[in-house]
């Protein structure tokens, strides 16, 4: 009867699944359909827009053509009209002239032939008719404002739709993943000249392959790449993939998305648990600041509560433990740090693996400290103090110094004294590097052997601090490790 039922129940919650699907489908199909109106209109629209807009420079082109004949044909009207009229007043000059010479011709008298005679041949040498040019300043040709628009009319003869871009393909072989930045590189089908940029989108997920039907993180979207590749750097990764997809456009549609493509993005990632924080820590999230009042008002609650009830679970230890503003400490079975243990730990513990972050701190803190610890860790043990941990300590009390701790042992680090700190810890070679997150510079390294997990532990004391977490371990860190695995960088008297 149990077997059927629990058989039932797996019918029941499959079917329920199909449905959810199905739902989803029929949403997205009428979404198609909404879509699917609303882009006819708009494709429309825009055609004939753009069809308006070449009858707008036809019609300019030929006001303007039609501008340039009227201004050939007034300017050389002008030249012919002014030469007619020149020429029609030396003719009418020319023939009162030769009918003065036909009357003097016949004049019998010779003293007032021959005076009549000279003037004549004076008129004629100048006359304008000699000085005329008989030749057309300007043609009557208009041949060479003709248009032939054989080959435009071609032209649009054969506009049609712009072919929508092939989808591109992300080439996974190529995308890179390191020092917290992607590189995603794509190639297309064939080269297509049209192509006048890319659309590329990603989403972070905690689920490989397909995505799912509620997804917890939002498209991210980068327009305008010229490129067929794209880096994106200054990442944080807090998920334990990214999802990919790219599409082409020209300069009037955009192509389909390519496949998905879901690329890997291993980092550590922690948060700082508040429930192992001393007191006077005030702990959000990534960052911690020092509050000297925290001890006082958590002595002042427990006194309070001493009167309210003598039961466990309502003591007054408890109590303060369990404030509203902190998460549940992960110390099972322990109190939070107290006395001058100003200690916080961190949530995720170290059993594999090479992992990295790093941590800014006050520079004027009066002690810092930063590494790893065992889960062993005393609640009075200061880090550095026991061999349950190995940290950098920052000591501004009375005079500066920046040591490495452990097992109670120091040594002096000679260096100048970074504001960020990036921390490596290699489990399986017992590796703990400190480097300057800035320059990559190391610090010091310690080499053990980790017979227990180790967590992330910060101590601070007149100060504050902020973690970053969701780094790869980068590149130049593990070149240096591998450079360094054989020299003295550690101080064996530390580990």
């Amino acid at each position: 009867m149990d077997d059927q039922k629990e058989s039932l129940r797996k019918i029941i919650t499959t079917l329920a699944l199909k449905n959810e699907e199905i739902q989803n489908f029929i949403c997205c199909l009428k979404q198609n359909l909404e879509n699917l109106e609303a882009n006819s209109n708009r494709v429309q629209e825009d055609l004939e827009s753009e069809f308006s807009s070449l009858h707008a420079v036809l019609d300019e082109l030929k006001e303007g053509m039609v501008t340039r004949i009227k201004q050939e044909r007034a300017s050389r009207t002008y030249e012919l009209q002014s030469q007619l009229s020149a020429c029609t007043k030396a003719l009418e000059s020319s023939e009162e002239l030769l009918e003065l010479a036909n009357q003097t011709l016949c004049s019998s008298e010779n003293d007032s032939f021959t005076q009549a005679a000279k003037e004549i041949k004076d008129s004629v040498t100048m006359a304008p008719a000699f000085r005329l040019s008989l030749k057309a300043k300007a043609s009557d040709s208009m041949n060479h404002m003709m248009v032939d628009f054989t080959q435009e009319r071609k032209m649009l003869q054969a506009i049609t739709f712009l072919p929508v871009p092939a989808t591109p393909e992300i080439n996974v072989a190529e995308c890179q993943v390191f020092d917290n930045t992607i590189t995603v590189v794509w190639t297309l089908p064939e080269p297509d000249s049209k192509i006048d940029h890319y659309i590329l989108e990603y989403r972070k997920t905690n689920h490989e392959g397909s995505p799912r039907a509620r997804e917890d993180y939002p498209w991210m979207v980068v327009e305008g790449i010229k490129e067929t590749e794209y880096t994106l750097t200054g990442l944080r990764f807090d998920t334990r993939y990214m999802t990919f997809r790219v599409m082409a456009c020209n300069k009037a549609v955009a192509g389909e998305f390519s496949e998905l493509v879901t690329l890997e993005t291993h980092a550590f990632v922690f948060k700082l648990d508040a429930g192992s924080a001393h007191q006077n820590l005030k702990v959000e999230d990534l960052s911690v600041e020092w509050d000297s009042s925290g001890g006082k008002v958590a002595v002042q609650d427990i006194r309070k509560e001493k009167n309210r009830t003598s039961s466990p679970m309502h003591s007054p230890a408890r109590t303060a433990m369990m404030s509203p503003k902190r998460a549940p400490s992960a110390r099972v079975g322990r109190d939070r740090f107290t006395a001058e243990s100003y200690t916080v730990l961190g949530d995720a513990m170290i059993d594999a693996g090479q992992h990295y972050w790093e941590v800014r701190f006050d520079k004027e803190s009066k002690v810092f400290a930063a590494g790893v610890a065992l889960r062993s860790l005393g609640r009075f043990d200061q880090l550095g103090k026991s061999n349950a941990s190995w940290c950098i300590h920052l000591n501004n009390w009375l005079q500066q110094s920046l040591t490495a701790k452990h097992n109670n042992k120091a040594r002096t680090l000679d260096c100048p004294i970074p504001d960020r700190i990036g921390i490596y810890c290699n489990y399986e070679e017992g590796t703990l590097s400190f480097y300057n997150s800035r320059t990559k510079t190391l610090l010091h390294t310690f080499r053990t052997k980790f017979k227990q997990p180790v967590i992330p532990a910060f101590m601070v004391w007149n100060g504050s601090f902020s973690v970053q977490t969701g780094l790869q371990v980068p590149s130049i860190v593990l070149c240096g490790q591998k450079r360094n695995s054989n020299t003295s960088s550690s101080n064996a008297s530390l580990t």
